[in-house]
């Protein structure tokens, strides 16, 4: 649980924005989310494609991973400053400390634990995950793990870990967290 200065700076937004690797149900879970608790779904990566009007791996091609990390960091500015949403978060977000500085400071911040196996097995047929298409896509998602992984736990009010549950299941759970951190004083 985030323990620096700036989480008890948080502004009363309603905010909850999901972080985790590609493939942890940010998207999935994000959007059931929304529904139960009446709030606004956003994703980043669909803001930078309506934005530019291309497909994020495009903008990988044409302006690489540096200039998808900017037009990242544009949108997110944007995002974090709404109220009342929830936002599912691009898997490398969190490299940016601007990022994760604004995710703390706007909305409580969860992250979506899985495994390398569990994403591996979400990611392997996708060709949209810029990121995976190498020689050897595992060992990059191995790689991009434990560089994120501590970054993820930096930044979190809650850790869900994204097991065999269904995605009900997990909407539940977290509902749950959320309801125990909220009446403990720490959520926004």
């Amino acid at each position: 649980m985030q323990t620096e200065p700036d989480a008890l700076a948080k502004r009363p937004s309603g905010n909850i924005f999901l972080v985790g690797m590609m493939g942890a149900g940010k998207t999935t879970v994000g959007k059931l989310l929304a529904q139960h608790t009446g709030k606004t779904f956003a994703d980043c990566d669909e803001e930078i494609q309506r934005r530019t009007g291309v497909t994020i791996p495009h903008i990988f091609d044409v302006e690489g991973e540096s200039g998808f990390r900017q037009r990242e960091t544009n949108a997110l500015q944007t995002l974090t400053r709404l109220d009342n949403i929830v936002l599912a978060t691009g898997g490398g977000a969190v490299l940016s400390e601007q990022n994760r500085s604004a995710l703390r400071r706007n909305g409580i911040v969860v992250y979506l634990k899985s495994s390398v196996h569990d994403l591996w097995q979400r990611t392997r047929h996708d060709r949209n995950r810029p990121l995976l298409q190498t020689a050897d896509p595992l060992a990059r998602l191995k790689e991009l793990y434990e560089q994120r992984d501590p970054l993820y736990m930096e930044v979190a009010d809650l850790v869900i870990a994204t097991g065999k549950q269904s995605v009900h299941g997990l909407v539940q759970q977290l509902l749950k967290e959320l309801e125990r951190l909220l009446e403990a004083g720490l959520g926004t």
